[in-house]
């Protein structure tokens, strides 16, 4: 991220000086903002002044020490006095997991409750930035409730991407930087604190800003689950899992790479059920548990069921289904989700049509021809030749299947309700 305007140095108030909170004032400090670092607990706020680390963090003493030394830093336990002049409060308060997985908003609550009693006296608005992760929707929960929704404040969402041990480093060269809200001046705001950071800078909704925070700790959590799996079952087998799993990164096209993580239909096809199952059935016979592997079959099927449960909800009496196949540009019809739609559809007495532009069924044979007729005997009848007739025929348009450009411009040309399964 390199930002066309000149470098304009904040005043930067950060509330709690825990792991998040300490490196974010050092490393902010560090870029030339003036910060102040805000804690109840007087220890951690005397080491902020004495220049010293209170807790160990590879390469934060030295920065915080060079960031004092320079005057740019420093540490106080009134938040009145910190805030005075700040142009940004930045919140880095913990938001523990309650007894019931919840997460603990407590901390934020009160900090924003101390902000708001504050913001009477300001002539110009605050930007309270939440670094904390925060579930979506707590922000505007935080700005309605802890804020009172107070025209002189701005809220944004800001979420940290540091790993204790490395904190320093991610900071200095982040892989990606996120700032979420609605209002583009706040936005802009932190955005620009981040000034001539080589980061992916990526300015999104608030709600979307949050999710994000979540959506990267659970596929970091999925990643090492899944690759703990794989190695146990290599284990087992007598099977090096490092050169397994070594091999298996070298592909950055499919593997270690964006392909996939669009959220839309259930998979199916040939290999995908079929390997998986192959999987559990033999991790079963040598008495392994891999659950993670286990349940992706379960979570396609609850997937799928969403989108049946979508399809049924619809008004329209004459539904048309575009694609038939498990994916586009291919005939392949075994394990289509589709054909379980249909299935589904069928027996629910919806009246339904069906058009795949690569579908022939006079040209469909072999393990396709067998799929296909064991589960929906007269299919031909539901087949429509070309898709100009079954968007005449349709009330509804349910496409199941990405279309190309031109088909997705014909289909949205119609003007009729569509029910895009693929790209949600």
């Amino acid at each position: 991220m390199t930002p066309e305007s000149p470098f304009q140095p904040r005043r930067v108030t950060i509330l709690g000086l825990g792991y998040v909170g300490s490196v974010t004032a050092a490393c902010f400090a560090n870029i030339g903002h003036t910060v102040t670092g805000v804690d109840r607990d007087q220890y951690k706020v005397n080491c902020i002044q004495a220049g010293k680390a209170p807790f160990f963090e590879p390469g934060l003493e030295e920065v915080l020490r060079d960031a004092v030394d320079a005057g740019r830093l420093r540490g106080n336990t009134d938040v009145a006095a910190a805030l005075a002049d700040a142009d940004v409060a930045m919140i880095c308060v913990g938001t523990p997991s309650e007894s019931n997985g919840n997460i603990g908003i407590e901390q934020l609550q009160r900090a924003c409750g101390e902000i708001r009693a504050l913001l009477d006296t300001r002539t110009t608005p605050l930007v309270v930035a939440i670094r904390s992760t925060a579930f979506p929707g707590v922000c505007e929960q935080l700005y309605r409730e802890s804020l009172g929704s107070h025209p002189m404040a701005r809220i944004v969402s800001n979420p940290e991407f540091l790993r204790e041990g490395t904190a320093m480093r991610d900071f200095a060269e982040p892989s990606l930087i996120v700032v979420g809200g609605d209002d583009a001046e706040a936005v802009a705001m932190v955005a620009g604190l981040y000034h001539g950071m080589k980061g992916e800078l990526c300015c999104v909704s608030i709600r979307t800003a949050e999710m994000i925070k979540y959506g990267c700790n659970a596929f970091h959590a999925v990643k090492i689950s899944f690759a703990n799996e794989m190695g146990a079952m290599c284990q087992s087998l007598g099977i090096p899992a490092a050169e397994v799993m070594e091999t298996f990164c070298k592909d950055t096209r499919l593997n270690i790479s964006p392909a996939y993580l669009r959220p839309g239909f259930a998979f199916g096809g040939s290999c995908l059920p079929k390997d998986l199952r192959a999987l559990v059935f033999r991790a079963s016979r040598l008495d392994l548990n891999l659950p993670l592997l286990s349940n992706v079959i379960a979570s396609n099927e609850s997937h799928l069921q969403r989108a049946k449960n979508a399809v049924m909800a619809l008004p329209g009496e004459k539904l048309g289904i575009f694609g038939l196949a498990f994916k586009e540009n291919t005939d392949d019809l075994r394990e289509s989700p589709v054909v379980s739609l249909l299935e589904f559809l069928i027996g629910k007495g919806r009246t339904i049509q069906v058009h795949d532009p690569f579908i022939d069924l006079s040209l469909i044979y072999g393990a396709n021809q067998k799929f296909l007729l064991n589960a929906i005997p007269h299919i031909g009848r539901l087949m429509q030749p070309d898709l100009d007739s079954l968007l005449a025929w349709a009330d509804q348009i349910v496409i199941a299947q990405k279309p190309s450009a031109e088909y997705a411009a014909r289909i949205a040309a119609t003007g009729k309700p569509v029910l895009n399964l693929v790209s949600l």
